[in-house]
C-alpha cells in the first residue's frame, strides 16, 4: 500500500522527541524502507510470531502490545533525531528476547526448547543492537530487545514457589 502512494506513509514512522508523533509507535511497525525491507522482515516475524503465539494467544497478543508501546516510546525519547524508525525489526528483536525470557524464567523444559530453538535460528542477529549501519534503526533493534525482556518478565517472570511445610 505504501509503495502504491510513493511511500507517503512513511511519515508515520517513529520521529524521536517529535511533539504530537508518539503515537507513530503503533504505525511504525506496518511500515517498510521498500519491497526489501519488507522482505527481510516478513520470515522472521513470521516464525518468532508462531513460536510466541503457539501456546497462548493472549499472552502472545499482551507480549506484542508490550513489545511495541514500550520499545517504541524508547525509540521516540532516545532516538536519533532527525530521523525516521519504522520497520517490523523492534518486534523481531523483541520477539526473540520475549522467547529467550520465557525460557529464562519459566524453566520448563518446553520454555528453554523453545528459547534455544529461536537463539540457533536467530541469534546471530543479534550484532543488530550495536550501531552499524546508517540507515538502519539499531535502536528500534535494542529497545524491541529490552522491551521484550519486559514482556517476558511481565507475564512470565513470577514462578510459584514450592510449599515447604
Amino acid at each position: 500500500m505504501d509503495t502504491a502512494v510513493g511511500g507517503q506513509l512513511d511519515v508515520y514512522g517513529i520521529e524521536p522527541r517529535v511533539p504530537g508523533t508518539f503515537w507513530h509507535v503503533l504505525t511504525a511497525p506496518f511500515l517498510h524502507a521498500g519491497f526489501a525491507h519488507l522482505i527481510a522482515n516478513t520470515v522472521p516475524l513470521a516464525v518468532l510470531t508462531f513460536m510466541s503465539a503457539v501456546r497462548s494467544v493472549g499472552r502472545f497478543l499482551a507480549a506484542t502490545l508490550i513489545i511495541a508501546v514500550l520499545g517504541g516510546a524508547l525509540v521516540w525519547l532516545l532516538g536519533r533525531g532527525g530521523s525516521v524508525h519504522l520497520g517490523a525489526s523492534e518486534l523481531i528483536f523483541g520477539l526473540l528476547a520475549y522467547l529467550l525470557g520465557v525460557g529464562w524464567w519459566e524453566r520448563t523444559p518446553v520454555a528453554i526448547g523453545v528459547a534455544v530453538v529461536a537463539f540457533v535460528l536467530y541469534g546471530g542477529m543479534l550484532w543488530g543492537v550495536l550501531p552499524s549501519n546508517p540507515y538502519v534503526s539499531w535502536e528500534s533493534h535494542l529497545f524491541g530487545f529490552f522491551a521484550g525482556l519486559v514482556a517476558a518478565l511481565v507475564l512470565h517472570g513470577r514462578r510459584p514457589t514450592p510449599d515447604r511445610t
